[in-house]
């Protein structure tokens, strides 16, 4: 009896895992709505005097850095890495030089480099920094910085290169941390973000170059960055814009968070396979103190999520519903608009050749199984012939032998059993027969 409470454990033990797993397809739809472009840009007004005239005020074009982030509370919190938003935090001089330059180029046009030099030192800049977010539905909105952890190189040799910034907003798709203590060499992730290749593209439009990209690879290594904080090593790819982008595991959790790619030492090209990730523990450290909560509800996942899981499970009309409710509160997203175009009209059903079949050899084994019953019922009483003489030859009391044929077919028959006791069947099913016998004994009957 101790043995059945495990046997039913078992039986329910992969129903209750199987229910909880998803497919990476799902996860990575799950975790892209919550992902978006981070702009920091720095626009400046510029007074130029050139070698001969009055001096002019211009405009040049502003200086851009372009990076992801992802949203980590529904009310408008979102991660990302410190030197994207790094020039809109505190510009540097370097960026100052460079309006300057331009402002001077726009004014001037062509100068000798002496020349341009000089009015470059001249020129008077004032920056204008800003930060934007720009959703994959093209929406674009405004963010302020509301903690600041300074990258390695340029700022601090102590920091965590993270950024929490704050937007106007409320239901946004989010992303959960996953436990980044449990990695482990060669387990899946994928890094969602806006490489510049996919931004500057001239062959997409641009609604594709609004949704984030997936790369996707394995963790290589666990290393120490130069401040001695540990980071993950991945040889998934990546470029310049991925930075700040989620590194999800096949669940669609943060594992961490996409940091610093790695550079050959004569050109500056990127080193792929050699990239490294902030893990998600050092993420919960960061937000600690915060006004971003960790648990808060988000709304447009609870649809977006259960509309997947109706999708991948042929639920068709309950998924449009579920697309509808999360279209509703975050308009026009790309996987959204399509899934459910893709929900109104699934595609048709295969012909299911597996349950046919299933039902084709369950019914066969029924039919089979029928057969053998009544087989067995028929014959559960009947000896073999070898068995008979066993009996004859060895048993103490040997059996009674009654040849129940008909009497006309044991008139015409020349088969005689010897030592046995013609009673015709018919006589037995009516009683009339007197068996000269004793009845304890095996009786044997010859009916053919």
């Amino acid at each position: 009896m101790g043995r059945w409470p495990a046997l039913l454990s078992l039986a329910l033990l992969p129903a209750s895992a199987f229910a909880a797993e998803i497919s990476v397809q799902e996860a990575l739809l799950r975790a892209k709505p919550a992902v978006a472009l981070v702009v920091a840009e720095v626009g400046s007004q510029v007074r130029v005097r050139c070698t001969q005239g009055v001096e002019v005020t211009v405009a040049p074009p502003p200086f851009r850095e372009t990076g992801t982030g992802w949203f980590v509370s529904p009310s408008g919190f979102m991660i990302t890495n410190a030197h994207v938003v790094s020039p809109a935090h505190q510009p540097t001089e370097a960026v100052k030089h460079l309006q300057a330059e331009r402002g001077v180029r726009q004014a001037c046009g062509d100068l000798a480099s002496g020349a341009l030099a000089a009015a470059v030192a001249r020129a008077r800049v004032k920056l204008e920094p800003s930060l934007y977010v720009i959703l994959s539905n093209g929406t674009r909105l405004p963010a302020k910085i509301a903690k600041y952890s300074p990258p390695l190189v340029g700022e601090a040799m102590s920091g965590r290169d993270l950024a929490l910034l704050k937007l106007d907003a409320a239901d946004m798709p989010t992303l959960p941390l996953a436990d980044s203590s449990g990695a482990q060499l060669g387990d899946k992730i994928h890094i969602l973000g806006f490489p510049g290749v996919v931004l500057s593209h001239e062959l997409l439009n641009a609604s594709a170059k609004a949704e984030a990209s997936v790369t996707s690879g394995a963790i290589s290594g666990f290393k120490q960055d130069v401040a001695n904080h540990p980071v993950i090593q991945t040889d998934a790819p990546a470029a310049w814009g991925a930075s700040g982008g989620p590194v999800v595991t096949s669940r669609g959790e943060v594992l961490g968070v996409l940091t610093f790619v790695s550079l050959s030492g004569g050109d500056g090209n990127i080193v792929q396979g050699f990239n490294f990730v902030i893990p998600s523990a050092a993420v919960r450290d960061f937000l600690k103190g915060t006004a971003a909560p960790l648990d808060e509800p988000s709304r447009f996942n609870a649809a977006w999520h259960a509309g997947l899981r109706d999708y991948f499970a042929g639920n068709y009309s309950r998924a449009e519903r579920r697309f509808a409710e999360a279209n509703r509160l975050l308009p026009e997203l790309p996987d959204v608009r399509r899934l459910s175009a893709e929900a109104k009209h699934p595609p048709p059903r295969p012909f299911p050749w597996a349950a046919v079949a299933g039902a084709i050899t369950v019914l066969s084994l029924g039919a089979w199984g029928v057969l053998a019953w009544r087989r067995w019922q028929r014959n559960r009483y009947r000896i073999r012939p070898s068995e008979v003489v066993r009996l004859l030859e060895t048993a103490p009391e040997k059996p009674v032998l009654l040849d129940v044929r008909d009497g006309a077919t044991y008139d015409r028959s020349p088969v005689r059993i010897r030592n046995s006791l013609h009673v015709p069947m018919e006589a037995l099913e009516k009683g009339d027969a007197e068996l000269a016998a004793d009845r304890a004994r095996t009786v044997v009957a010859y009916c053919t």
